[in-house]
Formats: C-alpha cells, structure tokens, sequence
C-alpha cells in the first residue's frame, strides 16, 4: 500500500483515477493524529493518577523510638537511599530512551512530510502535463482533419484520373 493511501486514505479508484474531486478535502481524522501514543501516556486528558511512593507510615505524632526500631529504621533507610539511587539511575535510562524514541518519531514525521510535499509537487507536475496535452487536443485534431482533407482530395483526384483513363479508351 502506498504511503499516501495509508495517509490520506484510499482515493484512488482500481482504474487508478481519483474517485473524489480533489476539491481540497481531506481524510485526515483529527481524533487519530491526537491520539495518544500508549494509555499509559501522562496527557490533559489523562493526567495519571498522581500516585507517590512511601515506604514507611507518616508519623502523626512526636514519639520515641528505641534501640531496635532505630536500628531497623537505619538499616531500612540505608535499602532505601541504594534502592533510590538504583531507580534513579534507571529513570535516567528511561528518560534517554524516551528522548531517542521522540527523536525517532520526529524523523519519521518529517520524512513522511518531505514524501507528502513531494508528492505533492509530482501531482502538480502531472496535473501540468495534463493541461498541455489537452491544450494540444485542438492542434492534433486541425492535423487529423487535414490528413483526412489530403486523403479525400487524393482519391477524387484518382477517381478523375481513372474516369478520364477508363472513359477515354472506350
């Protein structure tokens, strides 16, 4: 399938004419090119749940802690400072492929563009040719009418011969 039917859509007849007449409209569904690129995906019209992350209950009130829930606590926040050092190197690596995946994209879109416009200006170029061959139509035809013309006059010409030859030697 080519790019432009999967673009703009079919169009194009099996004959390979346009079947609409181009008259400027289009099939470009404005829902499809907003649509978001994975459900998942922060937008306005999805902006997540705003969830967060807590590894220990808030503590409401002032209170003391003893020798072992201290020490549990150190060894807990200890987890968590590697675990949080280990997630935002990940995060990180997510958010550089993220980027590559934009940059990918973007790239796609502007060759799809260039292809599109330059498309665009094989149609005009055609749509050109188009317009001179029919200007030539008129040309052809004065051509055609005159062969015919010669034709004509060349067989009443023979004719004249053959009925002054055949006439003649009777």
């Amino acid at each position: 399938m080519s790019l432009q039917l999967r673009l703009f859509g079919g169009g194009q007849s099996s004959a390979g004419k346009l079947s609409a007449s181009n008259d400027g409209s289009h099939a470009i569904d404005k829902s499809k090119v907003l649509a978001q690129t994975d459900a998942l995906v922060i937008t306005p019209n999805t902006p997540g749940n705003f969830s967060s992350i807590r590894s220990v209950p808030v503590v409401p009130d002032p209170r003391y802690f003893d020798r072992e829930q201290a020490d549990k606590l150190k060894e807990l926040a200890k987890e968590k400072t590697d675990g949080a050092r280990q997630s935002k190197r990940a995060y990180k690596s997510l958010a550089k492929i993220e980027a590559a995946d934009k940059t990918v994209h973007q790239q796609h879109r502007k060759y799809e563009g260039a292809v599109a416009e330059n498309e665009l200006g094989k149609k005009r170029s055609d749509a050109g040719l188009a317009k001179k061959l029919r200007w030539m139509r008129p040309g052809y035809a004065r051509l055609g009418l005159g062969i015919d013309k010669a034709d004509s006059d060349a067989r009443t010409r023979i004719d004249e011969i053959k009925a002054k030859l055949t006439g003649g030697s009777n």
